[in-house]
């Protein structure tokens, strides 16, 4: 009897031990949450967006008001596209040069005087230099137009993000400084879902492993995650270090800020 139990507990630690599931709390933050304002300070013409309202990356948000430098904007339109400098310097560097040709010819031939050919040709150089400003004044205004397009720019609030609107701080007609807010976004997709676990576990996570993530209830269900980091640095005070896990929520059915627990399978 005594050799048929050693023989049953020999056979059973042959087999490797079943991994056993630990369940540590944590929870679930957006990925990124974004306050958005403006790089210029001005009054809030529209604000297109309230809280809840869910936005997409690029979707303006907000305007400021702008007529002034829509004004100035139009006006550098023309200053940029107008060519009627240029062209009258154009012409009259060609009937310069006509002029320069004849006086040349009436120079070789003895019928004119070297001091009209002297005139002649600094009439030419003048008009070439003028030429040359003319076209430097319409790369100017060219840039002045660009300059005034990205002013303007910076009068449209965009969101850098696809997520929620969770704080609506400011309204139409309302001043915006240029440390201030219009709205707070938060990107709920992905999520992340942070949880600290004893320094004694630090060998049993890795990056890129999934781990399952039970939201609390009212959420409930079950959910795979990605292991995004693990904290190198303990903190010494509670013996723990951190860890994120990556949540996908492309349905948006997942809300940010909820509880939950992160099961963790020991060996």
């Amino acid at each position: 009897m005594i050799m048929k139990c050693a023989a049953t507990l020999a056979l059973l630690l042959s087999f490797p031990s079943a991994a056993t599931a630990e369940f540590f709390d944590c929870v679930i933050i957006p990925a990124v949450t974004v306050q958005l304002g403006a790089p210029v300070s001005g009054l809030l013409d529209q604000v297109l967006v309230d809280q809840g309202d869910l936005v997409v990356a690029g979707q303006k948000v907000a305007t400021l008001r702008s007529e002034v430098e829509r004004t100035t904007l139009e006006v550098l339109v023309l200053q940029a596209e107008s060519r009627a400098e240029i062209e009258a310097q154009v012409s009259r560097l060609a009937l310069a040069e006509k002029r320069l040709a004849r006086v040349q010819n009436m120079v070789e031939r003895s019928i004119a005087p070297r001091e009209d050919l002297d005139t002649a040709e600094a009439e030419v150089e003048v008009i070439t230099r003028e030429l040359a400003i003319a076209e430097m004044r319409q790369k100017v205004a060219i840039l002045e137009l660009e300059r005034a397009r990205q002013q303007i720019t910076q009068r449209e609030i965009l969101s850098p993000v696809n997520g929620v609107v969770i704080v609506r701080h400011r309204y139409d007609g309302e001043f915006l400084p240029q440390d201030g807010y219009v709205v707070t976004i938060a990107q709920i997709s992905p999520l992340i879902v942070e949880a600290f676990l004893p320094v004694s576990y630090y060998r049993s996570v890795v990056p890129g492993e999934v781990l399952r993530v039970l939201p609390d209830p009212p959420v409930g269900g079950d959910y795979n995650g990605i292991v995004n980091i693990v904290d190198r640095v303990f903190d010494a005070a509670s013996g723990t270090f951190g860890i994120r896990v990556l949540l996908d929520n492309t349905d948006l059915s997942i809300p940010a800020g909820s509880r939950c627990q992160i099961e963790l399978k020991i060996n």
